[in-house]
């Protein structure tokens, strides 16, 4: 057996469907639009969330309160897990490798519940006022990360 002879499972791989190229192909004339109407003429693009004209779900259903789309969501950490971190100074790199957040790019806040033994340099996007005075009461340090 070599490189040459590889070949992709049978029935694995299938030609593009080529419309409107003559009537041999099954999909000859109007090319699988049918006769006229709105969906039959060239250009045609449908709205997201068109229903052909009955009332679509994202109207019918009911809205409440105030949505801000400008809002900046935090991932909450409290003390107690950040502890866990066997590290003297705690970036976002090593909260992702401990499994306390999922993506670098996410925002941090460090919340105050729990207590810390050990003095740690916190790098973070917020700090509650408690964890704040936890982490400088311990001996550690609070760092401040602008995004």
């Amino acid at each position: 057996m070599n490189l040459s002879s590889l070949h992709p499972a049978k029935g694995s791989r299938k030609d593009r469907l080529r419309v409107g190229r003559g009537p041999g192909s099954g999909r000859q004339k109007t090319s699988g639009r049918g006769h006229k109407g709105q969906l039959a003429g060239a250009g045609f693009t449908r709205k997201r969330g068109f229903e052909g004209g009955q009332m679509p779900l994202h109207r019918r259903i009911p809205k409440r309160g105030f949505n801000n789309v400008f809002r900046i969501e935090y991932t909450e950490i409290n003390l107690d897990r950040l502890a866990r971190v066997a590290k003297a100074e705690v970036t976002l790199k090593d909260m992702v490798e401990a499994g306390l957040i999922k993506k670098e790019s996410e925002r941090v806040k460090i919340l105050g519940r729990g207590d810390l033994s050990a003095s740690l340099t916190v790098h973070a996007h917020k700090f509650s006022q408690s964890a704040q005075e936890k982490i400088e009461k311990a001996g550690g340090k609070v760092v401040l990360i602008g995004k």
